[in-house]
């Protein structure tokens, strides 16, 4: 049997370790961040999304 793994709901942000939201009742996501790689083709962008996404924030 495989050990389960801890999720994140996208809408209102708690961990669990069911597929679905015992909260809200939405899904919820494996919060793995993508593998690094030299090679990455859209990191330029992802860089400029989330310092957009500071910006709008004011932590920028």
């Amino acid at each position: 049997m495989a050990t389960p793994h801890i999720r994140k709901c996208d809408s209102c942000g708690k961990y669990t370790l069911k597929e679905q939201c015992p909260s809200c009742g939405s899904s919820t996501l494996q919060p793995r961040p993508p593998k690094f790689s030299p090679e990455d083709k859209y990191g330029d962008y992802r860089r400029q999304v989330k310092k957009e996404e500071l910006k709008e924030k004011g932590r920028y």
